[in-house]
């Protein structure tokens, strides 16, 4: 491929990867618990949730471009706690353009967005959203997001909870602002569960428009083994599989 078309793909697909690494670094310090209340200003996150502050998690990402035919795999073992976020990749497979600016470009802004403490600013608080129309269905709840500014690290849509309004299973929605010129319509869907009483991100799928270059796929999956440096017990290995395959 020629340089100048490698290097305006990068620029194309560069904004996407800042976009869904929304999904991700919401990951560092997910703000998520739900009340019971039906009133939504009451659906916000409540202060009783057991904040994630630390945890060590396997996870596997996969990319893929139809435009370019292009698709990519990688797993990493990655590590939260004081000191920041890191990550050890164990194995990747696919393109060496995918791999390199999109799974790993996404592992790399997450560590500079928790670096920068920037993931305040995607939490599921008063500050950041409001919260609007509950609505019951297909044994669930629904409790639309509306975002309290124009932000990539924001999601304009709606929160998924159990039908008694005390668990968040899923955020899904469209990023609040475009990540850049190239890239369009970021549609997120954000997985939860609660894992020996934290609740955690488990699963995440984005799809991004992006300018010249068709529809990109991100797809990650979760796998923890500690929690808040405690070991994730069997049962909640298996809630977390569970949950991750819906």
């Amino acid at each position: 491929m020629p340089q100048r078309q490698a290097g305006t793909r990068s620029h194309r697909l560069s904004g996407w990867v800042i976009g869904v690494t929304v999904v991700l670094g919401a990951a560092a310090a997910p703000s998520t618990a739900t009340s019971s209340s039906d009133s939504p200003e009451n659906l916000s996150p409540s202060v009783r949730e057991q904040p994630l502050t630390q945890y060590r998690a396997y996870r596997r990402m996969h990319a893929r471009n139809e435009h370019f035919g292009q698709e990519a795999w990688l797993e990493a073992w990655t590590e939260l706690d004081q000191r920041g976020f890191r990550y050890t990749v164990v194995s990747e497979s696919g393109s060496d353009y995918m791999r390199n600016k999109v799974l790993k470009g996404v592992l790399k802004r997450e560590q500079e967005l928790v670096a920068g403490g920037d993931c305040r600013r995607s939490e599921l608080t008063p500050d950041n959203y409001e919260f609007q129309d509950v609505q019951q269905g297909d044994g669930e709840r629904y409790v639309t997001l509306k975002p309290k500014r124009k932000d990539v690290l924001l999601v304009d849509g709606r929160m998924v909870l159990s039908h008694d309004g005390t668990e968040l299973l899923r955020v899904e929605g469209r990023l609040a602002k475009n990540p850049s010129f190239w890239t369009s319509l970021v549609n997120i869907i954000r997985h939860y569960a609660r894992l020996d009483g934290v609740r955690v991100p488990v699963a995440t799928e984005s799809t991004a428009k992006v300018k010249f270059a068709g529809v990109a796929y991100l797809d990650v999956q979760y796998e923890y083994e500690t929690i808040n440096g405690r070991p994730v017990s069997l049962e909640a290995r298996r809630t977390s599989a569970t949950t991750a395959v819906r």
